[in-house]
Formats: structure tokens, sequence, C-alpha cells
């Protein structure tokens, strides 16, 4: 056998396993409340044909419009017809595609490190983690990679249409999330610190225009809903404004600066351990590799990699899944550390035992305790309660046909997806001046003020929501 076809048969493996690792048991974990926000958007997208985006919240339309085709090939067509692997399937797909685009990426590494690097990438705990959330982080790391392999080639070629498609990337990159530009302002940086010698035929300057002006076209048409709605033009300004408001107060989400590093040491919660000290370390003894020899594109990914830290790690608002933008650029350096080994065996070896590592902890966060609150990837997640709800709400409306069902809470997230489908179900931020109905679902805080307003004999329970998060049921009695 040919080294360029145990080469192909290898990346064909890597593929297997990444797409494995996000399709397995996509269904189980319960829907986190941004998750269901996004899948009921996309549920009225489906209905009506119509989306109009919001510059507070949501962030931005590729998502929606990436998940009307999977939808549509799985036969849904409504709100009521969707389900989770439905949904979940989009951010799979382009977890799997971004690990084909940092294999593309890597290529000046070598065939060999280039492979090693889309094999950390498929295994990286965070990655197939948020690859199997309906939100847009996913999305956005594979359209960074996109459109840093199509800038890659244009420079390589000089050709007009890598320029063209690196813009329409870029544009894809900022119909996405409103973070888009911390990552090209990452990519730009290492450009100028690495210094890459030009080709023999530099690539036109005018390419460059032309390349901006894709991004604006494309990312004009997913704002404005392809002509649709020209006011959201408008919103994806006026983001920017609402984010740094969120940003710079008290959201909430403010972290200190070394958040992001926490999830590459060593972590016990709850007796179980969590991190990747493995990646961090052969990441670290990239770095070193970078700074000690003259490989450009090594030199781009270390100063790639630690702007992508610094940026995402100055504000004080944080989340965990940008972890996900630290997986690429940590993989091209442990790519890079690997090639620097003398002999093939001793990177071998070191690779498979880091991949084993990686896997464990696959193995913790993702399958074994995904929505539990020990585990850092698990954010505010949905309790497991959530999915005794839907039965409850059904058989109230069964004994009460002309019943309804309340949610009267300040916090109901993801209950809308879970009653999707169900009739006489309505949400009230407060107390109404009627609240009885077939089951009234309300938190502790406006629990007696709706009880002070129920006229019936009703029977109490409670029900979790999220972490610190308890709602009050009240039943009707017989």
């Amino acid at each position: 056998m040919s080294e360029r076809m145990r080469h192909g048969l290898l990346l064909g493996l890597v593929g297997l396993v990444s797409l494995a690792l996000r399709l397995t048991e996509l269904s189980v974990r319960p829907m986190h409340a941004d998750e269901a926000n996004q899948a009921v958007k996309l549920g009225e997208l489906l209905e009506t044909g119509r989306y109009a985006f919001d510059p507070r919240d949501h962030h931005g339309p590729t998502l929606y419009y990436a998940a009307l085709p999977v939808a549509w090939l799985r036969g849904r067509t409504t709100l009521a017809s969707l389900d989770e692997t439905t949904v979940r399937l989009t951010p799979v797909l382009f977890g799997v595609v971004s690990v084909a685009l940092l294999w593309l990426l890597a290529q000046p590494l070598g065939r060999w490190p280039a492979l090693a690097a889309a094999a950390l990438l498929a295994v990286s705990p965070a990655a197939i983690y948020y690859s199997r959330y309906f939100v847009q982080e996913t999305l956005l790391v594979a359209f960074t990679l996109g459109a840093l392999v199509c800038a890659q080639r244009w420079w390589r070629t000089g050709l007009a249409r890598w320029a063209v498609a690196a813009g329409a990337c870029v544009g894809l990159m900022q119909a996405t999330k409103i973070s888009a530009p911390l990552l090209l302002l990452a990519a730009g940086l290492a450009l100028l610190a690495a210094r890459p010698a030009r080709p023999t035929a530099s690539p036109p300057a005018l390419h460059l225009a032309w390349a901006l002006g894709t991004a604006l076209v494309v990312a004009a048409l997913f704002y404005s809903s392809f002509g649709t709605h020209p006011a959201g033009l408008r919103d994806a300004f006026t983001a920017y404004g609402h984010a740094f408001a969120r940003g710079s107060g008290e959201s909430g989400h403010d972290k200190p600066w070394w958040y992001y590093l926490s999830f590459f040491g060593v972590q016990r919660s709850g007796g179980v351990p969590w991190g990747e000290p493995a990646l961090a370390v052969l990441a670290l003894a990239g770095l070193v590799v970078a700074a000690v020899t003259r490989n450009t594109f090594l030199r781009w990914s270390a100063v790639y990699a630690v702007t992508v830290v610094v940026l995402f790690s100055l504000p004080a608002y944080k989340t965990p899944w940008h972890n996900v933008h630290f997986a690429p650029a940590l993989a091209l350096l442990g790519a890079g550390a690997l090639a620097a080994l003398p002999g093939w065996r001793s990177a071998a070896g070191l690779l498979a035992a880091v991949l084993a590592l990686q896997l464990w902890q696959v193995r913790l966060a993702v399958y074994r305790y995904p929505a539990d609150q020990r585990n850092p990837f698990a954010y505010v997640h949905s309790s497991p309660d959530v999915l005794k709800y839907r039965p409850l709400a059904a058989a109230a409306l069964a004994r009460a046909p002309a019943g309804a069902v309340r949610v009267i809470s300040e916090e109901y997230w993801p209950l809308p997806w879970y009653f999707r489908g169900l009739p006489r179900t309505g949400y009230w931020n407060t107390p109404p001046a009627d609240c009885d109905g077939a089951l009234i679902i309300t938190s502790t805080t406006q629990a007696a003020a709706v009880r002070a307003r129920l006229h019936g004999r009703y029977r109490e329970s409670f029900l979790g929501l999220r972490p610190g998060v308890i709602c009050v049921l009240f039943t009707p009695e017989p």
C-alpha cells in the first residue's frame, strides 16, 4: 500500500470518528435554554418563511437558514414536527466540515502533521460538545477556517476565485456572530507577525476589493433576510451597541481573565476530574517550536492562538462555548510540536496518548455527564427534570379539555420547546388576573401571588428547570 493511500485511509478514519462522536446519542441531552430559543425561531422560519434579525439577542441568521435544508430533508416543516436530532444535525455537520478544513489549512506543516491536527480537532471535547448544540458557535468555527483556507490558497495561487471565496466566508462569519471581527483581527495580527514570503507573482491588490465586496453582499443578504427585511441591515450595526452594553455591565456571566485557561488545566468538581492538560502541554511545546524554528505557518499559528485567547479573555463577559475557537489553534500548535519530534514512532506514540486522554474527557463531558452542573461545558444547563414537563402538561390538558396550561415565570425556557404543538398553552412574565387552569407552572418567587389568585383547589409540587431555578406546579384536585 502506498503512503498516499495510507494517508487517505487514515484521513477517512478521522472523518468517520469525527462524525460518529458527534452523532452518538445526539438527542439524549436535554435542550439548553439557548438551544430551545433558537429552535423555536427555526420553527417560525419553517412555518412562515419569515425571519427578522434581533440585534438584542439570538446572534446572526446563518444558523436558521443552514438548518432549513436539514429539516426539509427529514420531512420537518413545522415547529411541532421538529425534534432534537433534526436541529442538532446542523452543528454536527459543520463540526465535521471544520475537521476537514483544518486538515487543509495545516498542509504547510506536512502531510502527516496536518492529519494529526485534524485528529486533535476531531476528538476535542469542546468541539464535540458544542457541535451537538444548536447554537451559532460551531458554524462560526467552520466559516473562520473556510476563510483562512481560501485566503491561504489565494496567497499561493493569486487566483481571484479564492479571494472571492474567502470574502464569502468572511461574510458568513459576520452573519453568524458579531464576535467574528475578533477572529479576523487575530488572523490579521498573526499574519503581520509571521510575515510570510510573497509568492513569485504577487496576488493583485484588486482582489482584496472583490473579497470585501463579496463579504458585504453575503452578510447583507442574510441580515436583510434576503431582501425581505431591510431593517436588518441597520440592526446589524446596532447589535454592537447592545453587545457592548451587555459585556461592560454586570451580566451574570462575568468571569476572571483566566476562565478559559482553566479548561486546559486540571480541575475536580464533585469527584469528577475535568481538563485537557495533555493538549495544553502539547500546544505549549508547539509555541516553543514556533519560537525557535523558521516555519512561517507555525509562527502564524502561534500568534493566532495566543491572540484569540487574549481577545476572548479580555472582556468580563465569558461563556464556555467560546472554547471552540481555541480548539483549532491548539490543534495546529500540537501538530507543530509532533512534527518537530525525531522519528515517526515517537510522534505517533505521543499523539495516540493525547488522543486517548481527550477521548476519556469526551466520554465524561459528552456522554456520561452531558447535563450535569459539575460539567464545565454544561453551562446553566437545563435540568433533566425538563423532560417531565411535557407529559404532565399533556395529561393535564387531556383531563380538562376546556382548560389551559399557564406558565407564569420570569424564566421559563426551554419549556416553549417542550410544549411545542400542545394546544391552549400560554406564557406570562407576571401573574394575570385569572391564574386558574389545567396546569399552572410558576417560579418560586411568584408562587405566592399566583396562589392568591387561584379560585379552585390545587395540589402543589416542584420541578427543576436549571441550576438555581425551581418551578412550582399547581395541579387541580379531582
